[in-house]
């Protein structure tokens, strides 16, 4: 196994000490640590060393011991829609284009509230902690309430300033958009958990006019930039009508490509897109259970990695997922990624984990801070119980923790060093809460009218 690597503490005491069996670094080298700890300090991390010379070099307020468990970075979910868990499962079978504007769009038109955005938040960030996520990067209405329940389940969010062309509960065009973001990303400034993107939602639903705006807001602001693009071959065929040009092209043409750029799906990309993208340094956000679910198609993962393109994981929103489950989507991006370019050592395990972690991380901004297990980085961990019988025998834990383990195998979740889940149990959110949750809103979607079909 690799070497560890550790800074020498100016105090012996320290907050928290947790040692594993092995410990997945998803630093730079990939290292897997045998038998070793993560020490953490006011949220940090500050020496990652083998489990006997942690203990006696730190004196900790709290010792945590894992056993045959692995330890990793948390888990990123690069795309998701927090609030739209309560919509989970109200129009299933439906190709993209219907989903969304018969079905999706007229019921939050009935339903999205302020509330309704907390309410659902709060569920997905249940669902996401209890299965090692610890940041997600979001798109939705009324960012304020989603970082309200990140807040109180004390997780990581990039929260996304959205950006439409037409009206909704929310807002009345893209300017009152804009600056309804703006006060949102003010409010949460000094909030150490959640930071901040401009998301124009599509090419196809915002218009040349206002991406220049979002484009000029964003560097301005030192934003980031998150969007959907090439996600159905209808997307394009609209984009080619309207303005006699593919989407992505569209964007680049009005200056919005570059390494700030996150994009959903990117499933119909031709090859020279996939070059345009490495060349600009763009990032994909890889959503492989809800484009099939969608029948949108298969992104060209391996071809976008090889080309060098960053390629995060993603679950989407629930209502088109219908789970926010990352280690459910780190098994299906490897399997597909096989069966699409016939090469069984396409997506190798550790590069599926990689891209659940540190890609994600590169993905929004935040790779100086969490993605990997190194000393500086704010200790966002997932603990994964490797010793479960039906999991035995267990060889390589890379490989157990890609294509055998699932979310159902998280013991423990921290953020910035502090236990935000463990076996079942939240730290700042009760069970109760939840279910009413879910009986409230689920009597009001039941009562929004449907189209026959």
């Amino acid at each position: 196994m690799a070497n560890s690597k550790y800074l020498t503490p100016a105090v012996a005491d320290v907050d928290l000490i947790i040692e594993a069996h092995w410990i997945a670094t998803m630093a730079a080298d990939f290292a897997v640590l045998e038998d070793h700890a993560v020490v953490v300090h006011d949220g940090l991390i500050v020496a990652v060393l083998p489990s006997e010379a942690a203990k006696q070099a730190f004196r900790a307020a709290e010792l945590v011991n894992l056993g045959e468990q692995a330890l990793l970075p948390g888990l990123i979910n690069a795309h998701t829609h927090a609030a739209m868990s309560l919509l989970r499962g109200m129009a299933d079978d439906l190709p993209l284009m219907t989903w969304l504007e018969q079905r999706i769009w007229p019921a939050e038109q009935a339903l999205v509230s302020p509330q309704f955005v907390q309410d659902g938040s709060l569920l997905a960030c249940a669902e996401m902690l209890s299965g090692g996520i610890t940041c997600f990067n979001d798109m939705y209405f009324f960012p304020q309430a989603t970082a309200a329940a990140a807040s109180q389940a004390g997780m990581r969010a990039n929260l996304g300033l959205l950006v439409l062309d037409f009206p909704s509960a929310y807002a009345s065009d893209a300017d009152d958009y804009l600056q309804k973001g703006f006060d949102a990303h003010d409010s949460w400034r000094n909030n150490p958990l959640i930071s901040s993107s401009i998301a124009p939602h599509a090419p196809y639903t915002v218009s040349d006019r206002s991406l220049e705006k979002v484009i000029t807001y964003a560097e301005q602001l030192a934003l980031g930039l998150h969007t959907h693009l090439h996600e159905t071959l209808e997307e394009i065929s609209r984009s080619e009508s309207q303005y006699g040009m593919r989407p992505l092209a569209r964007l680049a043409k009005l200056g919005l490509l570059g390494p700030d750029l996150l994009a959903a799906h990117g499933v119909h990309l031709l090859d020279y897109e996939m070059d345009m993208l490495a060349a600009y340094g763009c990032h994909i956000a890889h959503c492989p259970s809800s484009n099939l679910k969608l029948a949108s198609g298969m992104a060209p993962v391996v071809d976008l990695l090889a080309k060098g393109v960053n390629v995060a994981l993603g679950t989407d929103g629930a209502a088109s997922n219908n789970r926010l489950d990352l280690f459910s989507e780190i098994r299906l991006a490897a399997l597909l990624a096989k069966g699409v370019s016939a090469d069984a050592s396409a997506l190798p395990a550790m590069q599926a984990l990689a891209m659940a972690t540190i890609n994600g991380a590169k993905a929004i901004g935040l790779d100086e801070k969490i993605g990997s297990i190194e000393v500086g980085k704010h200790a966002d961990l997932t603990a994964v119980r490797l010793d479960e019988v039906l999991l035995a025998p267990y060889y390589d834990p890379i490989s157990h923790l890609v294509y055998c383990c699932g979310r159902e195998q998280v013991s423990h979740t921290w953020v910035a060093g502090e236990l935000r889940y463990c076996n079942g149990v939240y730290a700042n959110i009760e069970p109760q809460e939840l279910k009413d949750i879910v009986n409230t809103w689920q009597v009001k979607i039941q009562q929004v009218k449907q189209p026959t079909k």
